[in-house]
């Protein structure tokens, strides 16, 4: 220890062991507090902060058992957890070494010392130190950073009976570790229910990490979600760690988990099952913590009832099933949303836009909302920014954004793709071949819309 570096708390009942001490490191600690009084602990570590606390492990009350010692470990660390805490003693042997170390402690060093191996130990132990305080900052910045995040998903709310059902069962569930598979159509929240239940979960404070699988190509579907070594394969300049990594104590969420192919499904199961993965280009296994949230807009069971989804997988990810209502069918929701959605857009866009009138609440309740809240959002936000008076009307919703049944909506087959492939032939006709609109009408992604684009044909 060349630069003097650390704040040191000494704890023993021989004077002369202190004095001791603090000649041997004076040169090379910062800060150096003594007292051969225990009971002095919790006031110094009130007044004061220590990067390293040496504790003699047996006072005068009980002379060599070392019960004392461990008596005051465990109010240290009552204190600060993250402590750093050396034992010394004369009377060490391995029992008591072992016991040390398990009770929490970080070191044991026996009296008489051996100087240079005293300031080498204390040198690791500042350097501990300083690594956790690094961690708990780190994590406390995520914390921040996943508030900051969640707060666009605030918008989860609903007064009616299948928003009740859904907000009780993320109560029953949210603090266990129980896999979760939420079902809804596009644009009805799904991103909302998981951000919900990891909030409300015991890994709230760690990472939430959401993956758009349909989003992610079939090369790029292992690199993406377990991660590479370098070198392996082209464009891998550096290790990376996949999502399933960077979730690892927190929680994954794995959106349009309907829409992976029999190949991915399978790596998949792999890995939940085993709870590891292996980074493209490794052979070494990682283990994975996580809690996984899964959704769709698919129906799994059919489509494993047609062999294009594996049931194990479906078994593995659903122990408990979401269903996410559509919002037609909760039209007393419609009041609530619009209302929160007025506040924040006037806000948003300094606009002293008040309240909706009762022809407005009926026309927008009697709209069937095929993007669902999606849809409606959009819908609050335009007609706020184009609005000239305080009071919204009916006139000033232009809900024009999806055909009516009039407007040709009107199917001669019950067959569920060749429907979707009229209605996105449809919107793009209205849309005059805009992919970002009619994606937008559609309620989905860009990349959704082109990948049925795709599946169609189109």
């Amino acid at each position: 220890m060349t630069k003097k570096n650390g704040r040191i708390l000494a704890v023993d009942d021989n004077a002369d062991i202190l004095f001791a001490l603090k000649l041997l490191l004076k040169p090379h600690i910062e800060h150096i507090v003594t007292s051969t009084d225990p009971n002095k602990i919790p006031n110094l570590m009130a007044d004061d902060t220590f990067d390293v606390i040496l504790l003699d492990m047996n006072f005068t009350k009980d002379a060599i058992s070392g019960q004392e010692g461990f008596h005051w470990l465990n109010k240290i660390l009552e204190i600060d957890s993250s402590a750093v805490v050396l034992f010394i003693t004369a009377y060490g042997d391995v029992e008591k070494s072992v016991k040390a170390i398990k009770s929490g402690a970080t070191d044991f060093i026996l009296k008489p010392w051996q100087n240079e191996k005293l300031l080498a130990t204390i040198s690791s132990a500042i350097k501990l130190r300083q690594s956790r305080n690094e961690v708990s900052e780190l994590k406390s910045k995520q914390r921040e950073i996943n508030t900051i995040l969640d707060q666009p998903f605030a918008d989860f709310i609903g007064v009616s009976p299948g928003m009740q059902t859904v907000f009780n069962t993320i109560k029953k569930v949210a603090q266990t570790d129980a896999n979760i598979l939420i079902l809804g159509e596009n644009g009805t929240g799904k991103e909302l229910v998981a951000r919900a239940l990891h909030r409300s979960s015991l890994r709230q404070n760690e990472s939430f990490i959401s993956v758009d699988l349909g989003a992610l190509s079939e090369s790029l579907f292992e690199s993406e979600l377990f991660g590479h070594v370098k070198g392996a394969f082209t464009d891998a300049k550096a290790d990376r760690p996949g999502r399933f990594e960077l979730a690892s104590g927190g929680t994954i969420f794995l959106d349009e988990i309907g829409n992976l192919s029999l190949p991915l499904q399978a790596k998949l199961l792999t890995v939940l099952e085993r709870r590891e993965v292996t980074r493209v280009g490794a052979n070494k296994p990682k283990p994975i913590d996580i809690r996984l949230i899964c959704a769709t807009n698919m129906n799994l069971k059919q489509m494993a009832a047609e062999d294009k989804y594996r049931q194990d997988l479906i078994y593995r990810i659903n122990t408990v099933e979401i269903e996410l209502p559509p919002l037609r069918e909760r039209p007393e929701d419609i009041p609530v949303l619009a209302d929160h959605f007025l506040k924040i857009f006037s806000k948003k866009y300094k606009k002293k836009v008040n309240k909706l009138s009762a022809k407005a609440i009926k026309k927008l309740t009697n709209y069937p909302w095929p993007g669902n809240v999606r849809e409606f959002q959009h819908i609050l936000e335009r007609t706020v920014i184009m609005s000239e008076s305080p009071n919204l009307e009916e006139a000033d919703f232009q809900l024009t954004s999806m055909p009516t049944s009039s407007e040709g909506f009107e199917f001669d087959t019950f067959d569920l793709e060749e429907i979707e492939k009229q209605i996105i032939e449809k919107v793009l006709r209205i849309n005059r071949g805009n992919v970002s609109k009619a994606a937008a009408d559609l309620g989905l992604t860009r990349t959704s819309l082109y990948r049925r684009l795709e599946k169609h044909g189109l």
